[in-house]
């Protein structure tokens, strides 16, 4: 089996299980357990599918660092609970899927994947820098957009695009993102801080969307040459060269917002898949029985037998 290294956006799978698996889904004392089955069963899908080597799940131990909103305040602004709090700003999060945190984070590890976070960075933040330090391919599982920025066909870095849901994954390349948004891997960042995301609370510059993103970018390179040639050149019509102007302080200090850190300080974990030894699939059964994990757990241990 060829090394690969698969790294997950675990919180965008996890949404994506609560939201899919009904929440009749309950443990034998009734609590909730749809989004640990669902996740568990997406797991034993990505490995069956793409035979990853090694795998991380990539954990938000700041979902809305402090260091973003103080450069663009709007950042992820309409996700906060309304709630009353001196603290770190909340994610509003369904109680149900918030009190499966724990138990996800159980099963991931009594299975053997590693669960990998870093005080004041999203998981956005530890999959860019596992992904540019790693010597080996990489596959990014995600239903973000913002990670397309690492794609990189040099060195192997694919992402697993989830958006259209798990029947219908997506293997995103610099070929795929060229096709799709007519920009590479290397421009994503800069696309994005262009054309905005309102899931995220990025304005964008006022009237440019997909299309003139790419086109401006495309002709231009960066977004620093972009902004040049709205400043000192001719080729941008004038209506166009207004509006870049007018986004002047936004487009200041939105790409240290867009662009995830690749530097990030790091626990080193062993990121192998493997398979249970007899002790650890005791462990795992009995994780199981409690929560009525049986045949998801039992899908997963069967597919890292392969290990």
């Amino acid at each position: 089996m060829n090394p690969r290294l698969m790294l997950l956006d675990t919180a965008s799978l996890y949404f994506r299980a609560f939201y899919g698996v009904p929440d009749t889904v309950r443990s034998p004392d009734g609590v909730p357990v749809n989004a640990a089955r669902g996740l568990l069963d997406i797991i034993t899908k990505l490995v069956t599918v793409y035979e990853p080597t090694h795998i991380v799940a990539c954990w938000d131990d700041d979902w809305r660092p402090q260091w973003r909103v103080d450069l663009v305040p709007s950042y992820k602004a309409h996700r906060v609970a309304e709630i009353v709090a001196t603290g770190p700003d909340v994610e509003e999060v369904p109680d149900s899927l918030e009190a499966q945190l724990p138990l996800i984070r159980d099963a991931l590890a009594v299975v053997g994947i590693a669960v990998l976070g870093a005080p004041g960075y999203e998981a956005d933040d530890v999959i860019g820098t596992l992904a540019s330090s790693a010597e080996i391919p990489v596959d990014i599982v995600t239903g973000d957009r913002d990670l397309f920025q690492l794609i990189d066909d040099v060195r192997d870095i694919r992402v697993i695009y989830t958006a259209k849901g798990m029947s219908h994954l997506e293997v995103m390349t610099e070929q795929t993102l060229r096709d799709k948004y007519g920009v590479t891997g290397a421009q994503y960042a800069d696309f994005a801080t262009l054309r905005g995301d309102s899931s995220d609370g990025l304005p964008g510059v006022r009237g440019v969307g997909d299309k003139t993103a790419a086109a401006l970018l495309s002709a231009h390179g960066d977004l620093a040459g972009v902004i040049s040639e709205a400043d000192h050149g001719d080729a941008l019509s004038p209506n166009l060269q207004a509006k870049i102007r007018d986004a002047a302080e936004y487009l200041a200090v939105a790409p240290q917002v867009v662009a995830v850190a690749r530097d990030v300080p790091l626990t080193v974990l062993d990121t192998a898949l493997q398979s249970l030894t007899p002790e650890e699939m005791v462990d795992a059964e009995r994780l199981a029985s409690q929560w009525g994990l049986g045949a998801a757990i039992t899908r997963l241990t069967d597919a890292l037998t392969r290990y």
